[in-house]
């Protein structure tokens, strides 16, 4: 009996013949012969008929094959350096054939198709080679970000999803009806962190948070994944070498494991080889002299009105890619303004107007991927931050208690996985990074 084998494993079992279970991915040929995409999940992989191999019934099953029809195929597996496929170099000379499901017309097929119709497709063109290799990192970019946090000391505890006040700006609140009572979707899990960094020392949480910014750059998603350390006894500077080390691990990872993956999309590893700490630090002071020199040396125009920045703005998206072009790797901002960050943020000593806070900025024009900052240890200063943001204080007295009861100094930051992803795979939209994407105007399927 054959060897029911994946694709991924095909090396293994050179010159025995095994069986693959998958899906057509293609299939061409004429007369006496027919070659047969076959994509199982874990990779693709050629495979042969030729008439005089088989019973002619057979035959004519693998000629009536058609797009992502589900299918056993039987065969002996032989190498050859030409052969196609995912990991490439084997095929498979096919003696029997078994149909499972004899696909409909398939709706994707290898012309151009409008993005709308693929999004609206996305349960089908997840399957496509281009969309199945940046999930695959994906995959990798979350098992390295979760391993690096594992192996240096730090412990995952889950947070709430259902919370009753905000953790960021009001504005951007999806408010449900918890029972008659108002509720929340967790914009967030930090302000839960900071209280499980209190038991355990060194946290994290992964999971949904959702923004209902009304949006459409590339950039923003209502739905997302974010990825949340926290850490006792932390400043700014320490928080940094945490962020450098564990983004050089991704990539490294990424580059290591998915190449294969990497050359599927085009992308060109060689910006992603330079990912490596330490990474360039400069302050929000430093930054807006930068862009402003750069402001007045541009003659263009339209491109002159998207840098002019003033001290105590946020920066938009053009200013961080002008930042980022300055360096050929990530580089961190840090000491924002106190008044375009969030209220639990640490005020600089004898600077009150700007906060212990850093921003990681992608090269390539990607943007902030990180957020963080020293938190507020002070129970009075928070209050009074709470207040000033015209936040209910009741809603935040679990949060201040932590800082009654054995408050340290601490930090922690905020990674999101799809931005992540759109850099490290070189993406010119968010949309393709996560399986199915929550956009303004986007929630089917």
């Amino acid at each position: 009996m054959a060897t029911a084998i994946y694709v991924r494993d095909i090396a293994q079992y050179d010159g025995q013949e095994v069986t693959v279970r998958g899906w057509v991915k293609a299939k061409t040929g004429k007369g006496k012969l027919q070659f047969v995409r076959l994509r199982d999940g874990t990779g693709q992989v050629q495979c042969v008929a030729f008439k005089k191999d088989m019973d002619e019934a057979v035959f004519e099953a693998v000629k009536g094959l058609t797009q992502e029809t589900s299918v056993i195929i039987t065969g002996t597996v032989r190498s050859d350096e030409r052969a196609p496929g995912y990991p490439g170099g084997y095929e498979i000379g096919i003696t029997d054939v078994e149909v499972i499901q004899m696909a409909e017309e398939y709706p994707i097929t290898p012309k151009e198709h409008g993005t709308e119709f693929l999004m609206d497709q996305r349960h089908l063109w997840i399957r496509s080679d281009q969309q199945w290799a940046i999930l695959r990192i994906r995959a990798t970019i979350i098992q390295a970000m979760r391993n690096w946090l594992d192996d240096n000391g730090f412990m995952l505890v889950d947070t709430p999803i259902i919370t009753p006040a905000a953790g960021e700006e009001t504005t951007t609140l999806f408010e449900l009806d918890y029972f008659g009572e108002p509720a929340y979707l967790a914009q967030t899990g930090q302000l839960y962190n900071e209280a499980n960094m209190m038991a355990f020392g060194r946290v994290y949480c992964f999971g949904p948070t959702f923004r209902a910014e009304k949006s459409k750059t590339r950039r923003h998603l209502i739905e997302f994944w974010m990825l949340e350390p926290e850490i006792a006894f932390c400043d700014l500077d320490e928080l940094m070498e945490v962020e450098e080390q564990m983004v050089g691990y991704i990539v490294q990872k990424v580059l290591e494991k998915n190449h294969q993956e990497l050359e599927m999309i085009g992308r060109d590893v060689a910006t992603l080889e330079k990912i490596v700490a330490p990474f360039p630090r400069i302050s929000y002071d430093e930054a807006v002299e930068r862009l402003q020199k750069l402001y007045e040396e541009t003659e263009d125009a339209e491109q002159k009105d998207l840098l002019k920045i003033e001290w105590g703005e946020d920066f938009g998206s053009p200013h961080e890619t002008a930042l980022a072009e300055m360096f050929d790797r990530p580089v961190f901002v840090y000491n924002y303004p106190s008044k375009v960050k969030a209220f639990y943020m640490q005020p600089v000593a004898g600077r009150e107007e700007v906060c212990r806070s850093v921003d990681l900025l992608a090269p390539e024009g990607y943007g902030e991927i990180i957020g963080g900052s020293e938190r507020i240890y002070d129970a009075d200063l928070l209050l009074e931050k709470i207040k000033a943001q015209g936040l209910p204080p009741e809603h935040y007295e679990w949060y201040l208690q932590l800082r009654r009861y054995g408050s340290v100094p601490h930090a922690g930051f905020g990674i999101g996985i799809e931005r992540t992803v759109a850099w490290i795979c070189g993406l010119p939209h968010i949309r393709e990074t996560i399986p199915y994407a929550r956009l303004l105007n986007r929630k089917y399927p």
